[in-house]
């Protein structure tokens, strides 16, 4: 009686997943599905009509990628003024070098300029505090531009992205306009785990209850996000999160308290960063992943016991179950494959590998666990030589 209770309650969760969770799983909040401002309103092509831009780009020890991104950046198509920043976060190769000699090389010199990162002050997590340096120098200028673009050094974007993603801005009058960049999907480790990346953050943070200004819900994707200066300043600025480990979500939702934000996929803004191992995007996820539980022991249980019921339930009752209990479970199990099928699509996997999720999930829940590990030694938040996350003086109910 209890086993055919625990699989009908995961089917439950599955019928609610897919039929009132804002229908996350279709990833049909995307930027190139998003209707156009109509063409008699439409911006022109003179540089004083559309909004002013600099593009902000922190970078610590960045010189494999950081020329693609640059010169992506620079070669933009857009028509009004637009720059780009890079701060160079203490690092220890040529990034800025590498920086300087591909603008150079594309007779751009003069929109780009370097900041050479500060020591970081108490408080702040490094890719903040860089970031907050590059918006000074945005903002020291005789005529700061009106919106400000927080990007990655590992992002290239295609020629029009950004024109594009200032019409979306206009269109939904939105103060933050996030892409979740197209990740890198070509090796074994990136196509096990980098479509279920995408599931489980769009789980998270339904993109469509994100984007409607009835909803409490925020988020944005950090390697791609267009704020709107005033509003950001009026909100407080960068200091108002700056210790968030998960900083873009942190802003997203600071931003969203000021106005309508947007968040969406993409496939005109890719991730240059490479996950050739699974020891690699084990880090990338590791350095976050219990800062999404606000460091608390108990959303930890709660989200191992979670994922056991949504996931490992469904395939074990298909197989050991018998009767009312097998047949909940497979039919579970089937959702979960419907559900994870247009993600797969999107990064051009097999649909029937969504067979595979519940795998993939115990996975993503062994990387929580060592997260929440590092965090209790000390060592939480590991990225290039910095721990950002110590259990020291934390709380963790």
């Amino acid at each position: 009686m209890i086993v055919a209770l625990v699989s009908v309650l995961s089917l439950g969760i599955w019928a609610y997943l897919l039929l009132a969770r804002g229908r996350f799983w279709r990833c049909d909040e995307r930027d190139d599905t998003l209707p156009l401002l109509p063409r008699e309103t439409k911006v022109g092509d003179a540089p004083h009509a559309w909004p002013s831009v600099t593009a902000v780009v922190p970078a610590r020890d960045e010189a494999a990628t950081i020329a693609h991104t640059i010169l992506s950046l620079l070669r933009q198509d857009y028509a009004g003024r637009f720059s780009v920043v890079l701060v160079d976060d203490q690092s220890s190769d040529d990034t800025a070098a590498i920086a300087s000699a591909a603008a150079k090389a594309l007779g751009a010199a003069s929109q780009l300029a370097i900041v050479t990162g500060m020591n970081i002050p108490p408080g702040w997590t490094g890719k903040l505090w860089a970031m907050r340096q590059g918006l000074a120098a945005v903002e020291n200028v005789a005529t700061p531009s009106e919106f400000i673009l927080f990007t990655d050094a590992d992002i290239a974007y295609e020629p029009q992205a950004l024109r594009r993603l200032v019409e979306i801005a206009l269109v939904r009058e939105s103060v933050l306009t996030s892409l979740m960049v197209k990740l890198r999907c070509e090796s074994l480790a990136e196509h096990l785990l980098v479509p279920a990346f995408v599931f489980f953050f769009q789980k998270l943070y339904p993109f469509a209850w994100v984007n409607d200004p009835a909803r409490a819900t925020a988020a944005a994707a950090g390697g791609c996000m267009l704020a709107r200066c005033d509003v950001l300043k009026s909100a407080g600025g960068l200091e108002a999160v700056r210790g968030a480990l998960i900083d873009d979500c942190a802003l997203g939702a600071l931003m969203k308290k000021r106005g309508p934000v947007w968040l969406g996929l993409t496939e005109s803004v890719h991730s240059l960063r490479a996950y050739p191992a699974f020891g690699d995007f084990r880090r990338m996820v590791v350095r976050s992943a219990f800062a999404e539980l606000r460091y608390s022991t108990l959303n930890l249980i709660a989200t191992v016991a979670g994922m056991a019921l949504i996931y490992l339930v469904p395939p074990l009752m298909t197989l050991f179950a018998h009767g009312a209990a097998q047949a909940a479970g497979a039919i579970a199990w089937a959702m979960m494959a419907v559900a994870f099928a247009p993600t797969l699509r999107f990064y051009g996997r097999p649909v029937l590998f969504g067979l595979a999720l519940p795998a993939i999930a115990a996975v993503y829940t062994g990387f929580t666990i060592e997260s929440a590990w590092q965090y209790w030694r000390g060592r939480g938040g590991h990225w290039k030589g910095r721990f950002q996350a110590s259990a020291k003086g934390a709380g963790g109910a």
